[in-house]
């Protein structure tokens, strides 16, 4: 069955349950897609957008304020999007810090269900040092990728092209198909069916697991 005979609504998503390690999370079947990013990228407005639902995922000026591995159901059963926790700017102590580091670990290497990760980049500062680490994660596990380059209204469309070509040449280069990237703009609401695609493509796979 593909998600075209069954379509995945993304503005039915309802939150699941909050996590905060690994053993915490729901039970390790069906599909899901996670959405990572540096803490003012822009991923809370992203999956806001995406599902229509402004109260969905947090926002907040203060960075780093999502803590938790935060779960949210979607129309089909066994299907569901993740938010991850920010990294950052965020004004956490040390310790804290390392807490994220360490499940978030667990949480990508471990998670069976997980078909793929969202990386959301602010398309003005992309690329810095959570960024890469994402991207050799996803080069070491083989997880597809899918980089959402946020805030794409703040640059003139030249300057945004050029920067998504030189990123798709870049990292076409480390992580070969398992890469696609798009431009987005959550004030816009600009590229929310590319997005709505990509995720379809990943969550179709599950959904032939989950009815078997």
């Amino acid at each position: 069955m593909t998600a075209n005979d069954n379509p995945i609504h993304y503005n039915a998503a309802r939150f699941l349950i909050s996590a905060d390690k690994l053993s915490q999370c729901p039970e390790d079947s069906g599909a899901e897609v996670a959405f990572a990013g540096r803490s003012n990228a822009g991923k809370s407005s992203a999956i806001n957008a995406l599902t229509n639902n402004g109260k969905l995922a947090r926002t907040s000026k203060t960075p780093g304020r999502t803590q938790l591995i935060n779960f949210f159901d979607l129309n089909i059963e066994g299907l569901r999007l993740v938010d991850l926790p920010g990294y950052g700017y965020a004004k956490v102590p040390i310790a804290m810090k390392e807490h994220w580091q360490k499940h978030l670990d667990q949480y990508l290497q471990q998670r069976f269900s997980l078909k793929g990760v969202v990386l959301v980049m602010d398309i003005r500062h992309p690329m810095k040092e959570f960024d890469l680490m994402m991207v050799e994660w996803c080069k070491a596990t083989q997880v597809p990728l899918h980089i959402l380059l946020t805030k794409a209204d703040k640059l003139k469309r030249g300057p945004a092209q050029s920067t998504l070509l030189t990123l798709r040449k870049e990292l076409t280069q480390i992580l070969g198909d398992k890469v696609t990237l798009q431009t987005f703009s959550a004030l816009k609401r600009s590229g929310i069916d590319t997005l709505s695609q990509r995720l379809d493509s990943w969550l179709s796979q599950g959904i032939s697991q989950i009815e078997e």
